[in-house]
């Protein structure tokens, strides 16, 4: 079981059931390291002072807010503190709406959320919520803050447990006025044609048809590098 990123209570009118937040999913891509070409020695990124052409200590750095006419507005870290959300310990549902209602491009980020603790009384109110929502298909909606930072959150049944999905704000959506709709209606004829092209390729989903191959590619170059394979000549 990995480490729960947070824990607290799902709560909506009387019912709390307290709950643990786990990511539900993993991050596999492969990273590198910025290295000095001729040696390989690590790269170090320090910050400096452009004025004083100075090395600063994370102390001296404040925060500036770049206005779209070119001002700079400084904030202090006080200033800051006072509009922080303050963090608590429940995801406070809102409302529930039916889950095919949401468009997708509200999804953010996956986790689970699993039942807090082994009493009898946790896990009831656990399984009675996944019960209750998996029966009548909806989602809940609600907020929390997660690291000091408030999120929305869409809240379903995923394979007899609890999910949970940060959700972007509809301001965070870009307009689509903006982009083009591609002319007029194409032709029946053509239309029926590229139909025909798409239940020709139409399949059942299954994810584990898919895999990332770039990463794959770049596992093998890196295997053949260990071995000792000499580096291509430019």
């Amino acid at each position: 079981m990995p480490r729960a990123l947070w824990s607290g209570s799902l709560s909506f009118g009387l019912v709390n059931v307290p709950v643990a937040l786990f990511t539900a999913v993993r991050d596999i891509d492969l990273r590198f390291h910025e290295l000095h070409g001729p040696d390989a020695a690590p790269i170090e990124i320090r910050r400096f002072c452009s004025a004083e052409e100075r090395e600063v200590a994370y102390e001296e750095i404040g925060r500036g807010y770049m206005r779209d006419g070119g001002d700079q507005v400084v904030l202090s870290d006080e200033e800051l503190a006072a509009v922080a959300p303050q963090r608590t310990r429940t995801i406070d549902i809102e409302a529930f709406v039916d889950l095919g209602d949401i468009d997708p491009i509200h999804f953010d980020h996956p986790y689970f959320l699993a039942p807090e603790g082994d009493t009898e009384g946790a896990l009831r109110a656990y399984r009675l919520l996944v019960e209750v929502m998996r029966r009548t298909g909806e989602a809940a909606l609600g907020r929390f803050v997660l690291r000091a930072r408030e999120y929305l959150v869409a809240i379903r049944v995923r394979d007899e447990r609890l999910a949970l999905t940060t959700m972007l704000f509809a301001d965070e959506i870009r307009p689509t006025d903006a982009i083009e709709v591609g002319g007029r209606k194409p032709p029946t004829g053509e239309l029926d044609r590229a139909v025909a092209l798409i239940d020709a390729l139409s399949v059942d989903w299954d994810p584990t048809d898919y895999e990332d191959r770039f990463r794959a590619r770049l596992e093998q170059i890196i295997e053949r590098r260990r071995q000792g394979e000499p580096r291509p000549v430019a």
